[in-house]
């Protein structure tokens, strides 16, 4: 593999483009566009199709996502919408096909004072989103816009879809992700590479639960023994799923909160469990999901009842042959640009396992490179958009031309399905 003129000639696109990459992600920054805040969702979306209109020739779809169950803290079910996901395609009808994927929303709601991007003493850009992902998103635009330049483009069609609520499980893009998985060759995901450029190898699955225990409301000095605790209740169950800890290798559980409660002189007639769980491989994912559901199946005390939600969003994304195969070649091509690129696993999750699920072999830190994600030390290295948006087109120049032959690596993600 090398770099060939007309790879020069697009990679040359990017660097021209340098302060316009990194300008747009920071004003994107501007607009709150936390996983709750449909406003600011909604506005992010128009920004976001605006921006894509004015650079990209390509096709542009909203797609209307399902509404998905919630479970309220106060254990009652509400319905929870969500703003379309932005879909991007060009060339559907080319003989390889490339899915890139990231998200719009972020996890700063409309009330955080964390709302622009300033620059740190260090250089580093300090802002919501900056990394995860609007950052993300502005390399990926970046990539396309400089592949578009390229002559080899029309042997491979490429579908972008920006989503919503990957912060929030991606329950709802969740059964768009799966079709683009089934129907590409490879996927290219822009969550933010690590702080010292690493990128994703493995990564575990994960489960989101919730279990609301009722139980019966009474006077605490009257009648105590008429009412039943659901508060009592909830915390032995939690106590249960606690003590799955330790007990099947690489799983973990989280049991991150009990809501629900009364006034202290009223037993509490409702309380909800909110818990995590992490595995390794879908061995121990069915494991865990016979244990949880053998827990909230019986109830601790006479007199209450349970009630389980939730299950796994992302599952695992072991390194198979065919990720061993693309993290091989994803690594000659960045050491092709002078970038080191070393794999390593992560316990986080993003929509790359749903991707892998589908049976889509991807990468999915092709972001840029930051850190302190989710908390308001967010931060970006102002570098990296340049550095990452022309490691993308060097992939998809790649692509086109076979050496990085998308087709093989499909073949070999199937093998394991």
């Amino acid at each position: 593999m090398q770099i060939l003129d007309d790879d020069r000639v697009a990679l040359a696109h990017v660097e021209a483009r340098g302060d316009a990459i990194i300008d747009r992600a920071v004003a994107w920054c501007a607009i709150n566009s936390g996983s709750r805040n449909l406003d600011g969702l909604n506005t992010q979306l128009d920004v976001l199709e605006a921006e894509v209109r004015h650079s990209l020739s390509c096709d542009i779809e909203r797609v209307p996502l399902v509404e998905t169950i919630e479970v309220g803290d106060n254990g009652v079910l509400t319905e929870q919408p969500y703003p379309p996901a932005l879909k991007l395609t060009m060339r559907p009808q080319a003989p390889t096909q490339v899915v890139l994927t990231g998200h719009y929303d972020t996890v700063y709601p409309a009330s955080s004072p964390f709302q622009t991007v300033r620059v740190r003493d260090d250089g580093a850009l300090h802002g919501p989103g900056i990394a995860d992902m609007k950052g993300g998103i502005s390399v990926i635009l970046a990539a396309l816009e400089a592949f578009e330049n390229h002559p080899a483009r029309h042997a491979v069609g490429w579908t972008v879809l920006l989503s919503p609520d990957e912060e929030i499980g991606s329950l709802g893009s969740g059964p768009v992700l799966a079709e683009l998985g089934r129907r590409g060759h490879l996927g290219l995901t822009y969550e933010p590479a690590m702080p010292d450029g690493a990128l994703a190898g493995t990564r575990k699955g994960s489960a989101n639960w919730r279990i609301i225990v009722h139980g019966r409301s009474a006077h605490a000095g009257r009648a105590f023994h008429e009412g039943r605790n659901a508060i009592a209740g909830a915390a032995i169950i939690a106590a249960a799923l606690h003590a799955l800890n330790g007990r099947h290798e690489g799983v973990t559980l989280n049991v991150a909160r009990i809501t629900g409660g009364a006034p202290l002189n009223v037993v509490p007639d409702v309380a909800v469990i909110h818990f995590n769980a992490r595995v390794p491989d879908q061995a121990a994912a069915a494991w865990v999901s016979e244990q949880v559901a053998q827990l909230a199946a019986h109830p601790p005390f006479e007199g209450l009842t349970t009630d389980l939600h939730g299950g796994f969003t992302r599952p695992p994304k072991p390194a198979d042959a065919s990720q061993q195969a693309l993290m091989e070649v994803v690594a000659k091509a960045g050491a092709l640009l002078g970038q080191d690129i070393v794999f390593k696993p992560s316990g986080g999750v993003c929509e790359g396992n749903n991707l892998h699920a589908a049976g889509l072999p991807n990468i999915d830190t092709l972001g840029v490179r930051g850190g302190d994600i989710h908390s308001e030390a967010e931060f970006a290295w102002p570098e990296s958009f340049v550095e990452r948006a022309q490691l993308s087109t060097l992939i998809l120049a790649k692509v086109a031309s076979g050496e990085i032959d998308a087709h093989a690596l499909k073949r070999l993600r199937l093998e394991t399905l």
